[in-house]
């Protein structure tokens, strides 16, 4: 003898339940991941740092500079030209480079002006890389930008 199974109010509110819990849950782990991974701010006040934008935009655009930036060899070697293509030696530089992804191989490398680059000793592993640099210009303007660098073995 077989007994025929029928679907009950109770059946169907675990399964209504159980689908929920598990929507929940996937939506926790990924949230937590989300946060877990986030590198910090950008700015303190984002509304502050709008007011000067166009102007220091301005003023970063006036300078002209090219930036480019390479791995070779255990060296990172990065490159700013002016409008000309002639070198520039900035007043400061500071740069930090690590994944899009995470902080946890962001590392601040040591440039060294060699009359034509800055250059610095650093091994990176294969994959895509972010220099976040910071230089100033000898007339005192700023000059930020984040350059991707990706590398190849």
């Amino acid at each position: 003898m077989t007994r025929d199974r029928q679907i009950t109010g109770r059946h169907v509110a675990m399964i209504f339940v159980s689908a929920f819990a598990v929507i929940i849950a996937v939506n926790l782990l990924l949230a937590f991941s989300a946060v877990k991974t986030f590198p910090g701010l950008e700015v303190k006040n984002s509304y502050i740092a709008s007011q000067t934008f166009d102007d220091r935009r301005q003023a970063q655009h006036a300078l002209g500079w090219e930036i480019n930036a390479s791995a070779e060899r255990g060296a990172l070697v990065l490159s700013i030209r002016d409008s000309s293509g002639h070198p520039v030696e900035a007043a400061s530089l500071h740069a930090v480079v690590g994944r899009a992804t995470h902080v946890k191989d962001d590392f601040t490398p040591e440039f060294l002006y060699d009359g034509q680059d800055y250059v610095a000793r650093a091994s990176l592993a294969e994959g895509n890389w972010n220099m976040r640099m910071t230089a100033t210009a000898q007339d005192g303007t700023t000059f930020e930008q984040r350059v991707v660098l990706h590398v190849e073995r």
